[in-house]
């Protein structure tokens, strides 16, 4: 966010700041004495302090529900310094928007979601839970798996390649574009669905072509200023798509390319995963703990995914000699293909 804002702009961010995070005591609110200020901040933040009064002490809570109307997804850390010097700290969500904490000095651990290595996996599962874009990635990779095995793999590939780059931006050794990170997700999930698509209708020849030529189309888009991705972007997803297909053409184990295509897709969405402990603004010795709980969380919402899908989908495939489960296959590799296409095109140039 531009730390020069225009007195329109501050003037809605103050607005938006009393209006979405407030402090309540005994259920009555507790009103500003002080009105929100700007104060300095690092390069690239925006941070306001403002002094409210409650009418009674004691038992206060806090809530916010600051951005949850355009990013439902947002994590909101809370960290307050008590009078006796002890420090509580929170995360809020969409589940969780409110925060009380204990009277006095007591302890307020059990509110604090996301502060313990239970809160953290919680965070993880609820993430994968509502995160539809990673959901549909790793059901457009298991509409095509032939065994448990090559599930494996697969679910292996992704969750190794994740962890790590989950690890990598958290701790700030790499640094992605957000919006670009987002883009290539969406693209992700378009082109292993489109794969699906394209290997159950006989593999055509017109499909490399149409994805190679789609995406140089969007490159000449960015050249001319549209969208957050950059052109170099566009034109290097169309030289892997036009050699992805060529040589799953040619490959005579299709399934270790898709296993190979998993774990390249999954360093992209690790650094998705990584949006959401990165926002937060972690203290350091928090890092560890957030990491490990965030990625186990998400690993067991993955793996609920998986054995709820793929027991229903071998159930297809050993009814009526497997044409329900083709047909499955295609009417969900279309649907997702089309999801991902939306979500590329809407986080590339929305």
């Amino acid at each position: 966010m531009d730390p020069v804002l225009e007195p329109g702009t501050q003037a809605a961010v103050l607005g938006l700041l009393t209006e979405h995070v407030r402090l309540t005591s005994h259920g009555r609110p507790c009103p500003p004495s002080i009105d929100p200020m700007p104060v300095p901040a690092p390069e690239g933040w925006v941070v306001h302090q403002w002094t409210v009064r409650c009418p009674e002490p004691g038992a206060p809570v806090i809530t916010s529900t600051l951005l949850l109307d355009v990013a439902p997804s947002h994590l909101h850390f809370v960290r307050a310094e008590l009078p006796d010097g002890a420090v509580r700290e929170a995360v809020l969500s969409v589940a969780q928007t409110s925060w009380a904490l204990a009277d006095g000095g007591a302890s307020s651990a059990a509110n604090a979601q996301g502060t313990t290595l239970a809160g953290y996996v919680w965070l993880g599962i609820e993430h994968i839970a509502t995160g539809y874009d990673h959901l549909a990635f790793v059901l457009a990779l298991l509409l095509l798996a032939a065994s448990l095995g090559e599930v494996a793999a697969l679910v292996t590939g992704f969750t190794l390649a994740h962890s790590l780059t989950l690890a990598l931006a958290v701790l700030g050794v790499l640094h992605p574009q957000q919006a670009a990170v987002e883009a290539l997700i969406g693209f992700s999930i378009a082109l292993v669905a489109a794969e699906n698509s394209w290997l159950l209708g006989g593999r055509p020849r017109a499909v490399p072509w149409a994805v190679a030529l789609g995406l140089v189309a969007l490159a000449v888009a960015a050249l001319a200023g549209h969208g957050a991705v950059a052109a170099p972007t566009f034109l290097g997803l169309a030289l892997f798509a036009w050699c992805h297909f060529g040589l799953l053409d040619r490959a005579q184990r299709p399934a270790r390319l898709r296993a190979a295509v998993a774990f390249a897709f999954g360093l992209i969405h690790g650094f998705g995963f990584a949006g959401v402990l990165a926002e937060m603004e972690l203290p350091a010795d928090r890092l560890a703990a957030a990491l490990f709980g965030f990625n186990v969380g998400v690993e067991i919402g993955q793996l609920a995914i998986v054995a709820a899908a793929w027991p229903l989908l071998r159930l297809l495939a050993g009814a009526s000699a497997g044409r329900w489960h083709i047909r499955v296959a295609e009417v969900g590799s279309a649907a997702i293909c089309g999801l991902g296409l939306y979500w590329f095109l809407v986080r590339a140039f929305g």
